[in-house]
């Protein structure tokens, strides 16, 4: 008898069980919307009646949590414990400091609430702004914070019991670093590695390009020893890295390297262990900037918001938010990627919009709006999931609420949406799937922002193997 998730990576991609549900927080908070944030149950089993549909929404019982990612309290780290069971979501917020626990195995198409950390407990342990949530091989969760309790830049750990839910302290034992934001970490290889966003009183208001002058968002990733919980390294990553926000290692436990999304730089940047011991990183994919009139600055980034790798490490996708398109590339080459795929998702520079190109070195032309199933996609493509198998990605449309407002105001009217791509795992490429629609902009309350995605099984980014 074994515990949750899968032995390797390689077992959940040859013979994981198909996606039926996923899991998607949607968000009122910025909206004209007085309704607190909620879990929506997407159904994505073809052969169900409510296939596309939202069938369960779980409110939460607080008003502006900002829900965003979302984690587990057991995955595939924790497989040969079969004491532990996969059975509650982890849902931080991402403004309140508030934690929501969901008990997802009583019913997994109608989660229940089952527990809350308020977040006068956590700013006990001085962290606010909650992101990234891994369960850990011991049976605790992990969950990165990116703000003192004051909301200035911190970037801290912390740990909650597994078994009682309740705050257990904090993870390092070193001086937390300046900013934080995701986290990977491989055990056989006593090693951790973390990226940054900015100083949560800064980016919680909007963007504002002075603030990346100011050295209120980050550039750097930083290495910890795993065993110890201290960090050994930091990587000044430069022009080329800055805001470095999603981070993938491989999904083989045994391996020394990843990738990291540079979003504001719009690079992919390879981290890996040199042979000296040290760890280096090396930029592997450039999206070039877009010269631009009657946007807010001259030249657009793609803002890399997303990134992730199948499970057999052949593939990483990526979304460039405001330009508007996912990509594919072969990594089968570590140190050079393949551009393989490519589908365009909205985006800021469709064809009769505000935003004319005027120099491009990548498209001859603007794309057009994308309309699925009779409705425009609004928004640019954001958080990705991909099957177990690598053959379908799904794609939700909202960032953040209060840089949603700011870059996309027709998101807080008409709502994001959930669109699927088909891929081709083999030879590579991508098609968009249109008899696939989730529009939250027809929610009971009315539009809301879906973030996340998470399969109740486990999936391409929740899980890590020991």
């Amino acid at each position: 008898m074994s515990g949750p998730g899968y032995a390797s990576p390689m077992a959940a991609f040859n013979s994981g069980d198909r996606e039926k549900l996923l899991y998607v927080p949607c968000i009122y908070r910025n909206t004209d919307i007085e309704q607190p944030d909620y879990l929506a149950t997407m159904d994505v089993d073809p052969d169900s009646a409510t296939y596309s549909q939202v069938i369960h929404r779980l409110p939460v019982p607080n008003m502006g949590d900002e829900l965003h990612h979302s984690g587990w309290n057991a995955c595939s780290s924790c497989h040969g414990d079969c004491t532990r069971e996969r059975n509650r979501l982890v849902l931080p917020g991402l403004y309140s400091g508030r934690v929501y626990f969901v008990d997802t195995a009583s019913d997994p198409r109608a989660p229940r609430l089952d527990k809350t950390i308020e977040p006068e407990k956590i700013k006990d342990v001085n962290i606010t702004a909650l992101h990234t949530a891994h369960c850990l091989a011991d049976g605790n969760i992990m969950i990165s914070g990116m703000g003192d309790k004051d909301g200035n830049g911190r970037g801290s750990y912390l740990i909650v019991d597994g078994k009682t839910f309740e705050v257990a302290g904090t993870w390092e034992k070193s001086e937390p670093p300046k900013f934080g934001y995701d986290f990977w970490y491989q055990p056989r290889q006593n090693v951790m590695v973390s990226s940054e966003w900015g100083t949560p009183n800064k980016f919680w208001h909007g963007f504002n390009p002075a603030h990346v002058a100011e050295g209120h968002y980050g550039r750097s990733l930083h290495v910890w020893d795993w065993k110890e919980k201290k960090e050994i390294q930091e990587i000044d990553l430069g022009e080329d890295g800055l805001i470095p926000l999603e981070l993938r290692f491989l999904h083989n436990p045994d391996a020394t390297q990843g990738y990291v999304a540079a979003a504001l730089a719009s690079n992919i940047i390879r981290f890996y262990k040199a042979d000296d011991g040290k760890w280096a990183v090396q930029k592997v994919i450039d999206v070039p900037g877009k010269k631009v009139e009657g946007w807010a600055l001259p030249a657009m980034p793609a803002l890399i918001t997303d990134c992730l790798l199948s499970l057999d490490d052949k593939y990483i996708y990526f979304s460039n938010w405001l330009h508007g398109d996912i990509r594919q590339y072969d990594i089968t080459d570590r140190e050079k990627p393949k551009l393989t795929g490519q589908v365009w998702i909205g985006g800021s520079i469709t064809k009769g919009g505000a935003v004319k190109v005027t120099e491009d070195s990548e498209l001859t032309e603007q794309p057009e709006p994308l309309v699925v199933k009779g409705k425009t996609v609004h928004g640019g493509p954001q958080m990705i999931q991909l099957s177990l198998d690598g053959t379908r990605l799904y794609v939700t449309t909202s960032l953040y609420s209060t840089w949603d407002k700011q870059f996309y105001p027709g998101l807080i009217k008409h709502g994001a949406m959930a669109l699927k791509i088909d891929v081709d795992h083999v030879n590579g490429g991508m098609k968009l799937d249109e008899n696939f629609l989730v529009d939250f902009g027809e929610e009971p309350h009315g539009p809301a922002l879906a973030h996340e995605m998470r399969y109740p099984g486990g999936d391409c980014t929740s899980d890590i193997w020991c």
